[in-house]
């Protein structure tokens, strides 16, 4: 039947208009994170730029400086290549914004020669007349009722033409505007690549500048290196004496509850003994048993309080909050020099580059075991948590004093800025006499 025709159309046209709409949520969904991962390393960047104006007000290039420029540098190339993948993801959209505008002009074009000859049939003859022909002609009322229905039905089916002529040319026209705000998005993006192309350059040239001047520093940065290495054996000392100072009171205090445990079976025996002697003087049959040893009470001489924050410190790895704002400066473990070559440094933890004054905050509950004021360390806190120990130096204005209960993000003091204007914080994680790697603990960002 003729009006049959338009009705698989049109439920052809809403399964394609339902795939496009679904590949466009897609692209949504991966426009979103984009947009999210620009901004943040957008963020990134007026950080660094805060840090390295800091260390750049300085008469002499220093280390600080360099390591600024050198994190400023990688954070502009994945700004860079957040912005080729923005270009990318237009591109996709534009093609799929492409494909449904091709169908949908299709689709009208279709619809279009379609009413058009429907237009023209019915110009050829009288419609009028022969509808009623058609109607008046039948054999017996039931096939009467069955024609109207029928015109009705094609009446129905050439007004939904024009409707559904009508929703394509909007549809068409809206997504020809969505194609041009991408084509405008797409040169906007485009010219922003170069811009952030540009200043990369610049940073570089500037980083080449600052490794050739410190370059020439030699014998000063070999006497930075050992004067680091004298403050970071004495920071380490002083960690395993607390870490050690804690096993050993661990030890004592399991070793106490050891002997309370033994002297409470022993007078529970005794009690024991006593009340079977009554009995047998009585005549009566002693059936008090032996005492049932106690369970002991703590894990690696740690209390229970302590056992309970020591696993939840675990389970806590890859999600604790950063205890200052800013960027790793120096990494874990030994590592080249960033301007010496051949040179090794170590690092029992990580340097985490700020701003003059930044706050620092504990990285999770715990106790303060220490407050020690260090030669080139500053001021050093360190803070138990079960078995595990964070280590905050590099520090002025403490806040905290040594047996003090801390929560996560407390402040704890203020972060310090040497004489070459440089704010470094010096955070380590140990696990009792085991050194951690911080980034692996820290959450990432």
């Amino acid at each position: 039947m003729p009006f049959q025709k338009p009705y698989f159309r049109r439920l052809l046209l809403l399964l394609t208009f339902i795939f496009c709409t679904s590949l466009g949520a897609y692209a949504q969904k991966t426009r979103e994170q984009l947009e999210r991962e620009k901004s943040e390393n957008q963020n990134k960047i007026k950080e660094i730029q805060s840090i390295l104006r800091q260390t750049s007000s300085q008469k002499n290039v220093n280390l600080g400086q360099l390591k600024a420029l050198n994190q400023q540098i990688n954070t502009y190339k994945k700004q860079i290549d957040l912005l080729s993948d923005d270009l990318d993801l237009l591109n996709k959209e534009l093609r799929v914004l492409e494909t449904k505008r091709q169908s949908l002009d299709s689709s009208l074009a279709k619809l279009k020669t379609e009413y058009g000859h429907m237009i023209y049939e019915a110009s050829k003859r009288n419609v009028y007349f022969n509808q009623l022909v058609f109607l008046f002609s039948s054999g017996t009322f039931n096939q009467l009722v069955l024609r109207y229905k029928y015109l009705k039905q094609y009446t129905e089916a050439r007004q939904g033409q024009v409707k559904e002529m009508e929703i394509v040319q909007e549809r068409l026209m809206a997504e020809r505007r969505r194609i041009t705000v991408k084509q405008d998005q797409q040169k906007t993006v485009l010219n922003t690549r170069v811009t952030e192309s540009t200043k990369l350059e610049g940073l570089k040239t500037k980083q080449n500048e600052v490794i050739q001047e410190l370059s020439q520093k030699e014998v000063e940065l070999r006497k930075q290196i050992a004067e680091n290495k004298r403050a970071t054996d004495f920071l380490e000392a002083n960690i395993r004496r607390i870490a050690e100072r804690e096993r050993r009171e661990r030890i004592e205090r399991e070793r106490k509850e050891r002997e309370e445990r033994e002297a409470r079976r022993k007078a529970e025996r005794e009690r024991l003994a006593r009340e079977n002697a009554e009995r047998e003087k009585k005549g009566e049959v002693a059936v008090v048993a032996e005492p049932e040893e106690e369970a002991p009470v703590s894990s690696g001489g740690m209390s229970e309080e302590e056992t309970t924050l020591a696993s939840s410190f675990t389970a806590s790895q890859n999600r604790l909050p950063w205890p200052v704002k800013g960027f790793v400066s120096g990494h874990f473990g030994q590592r080249p020099h960033a301007v010496l070559k051949g040179v090794m440094v170590d690092n029992l933890g990580v340097d985490i580059q700020t701003t003059a004054g930044e706050p620092v905050r504990s990285v999770y509950d715990g106790v303060v075991l220490d407050v020690t004021e260090m030669p080139g360390m500053g001021n050093v806190v360190a803070i138990q948590h079960g078995n595990y120990m964070t280590i905050y130096a590099k520090m002025n204005g403490v806040t905290v004093r040594a047996g003090q209960k801390v929560k996560a993000r407390e402040n704890i003091g203020r972060v310090a800025t040497d004489s070459d204007g440089t704010s470094e914080l010096q955070f380590q994680i140990w696990k009792n006499t085991s050194r951690l790697n911080p980034e692996s603990w820290l959450i990432h960002r």
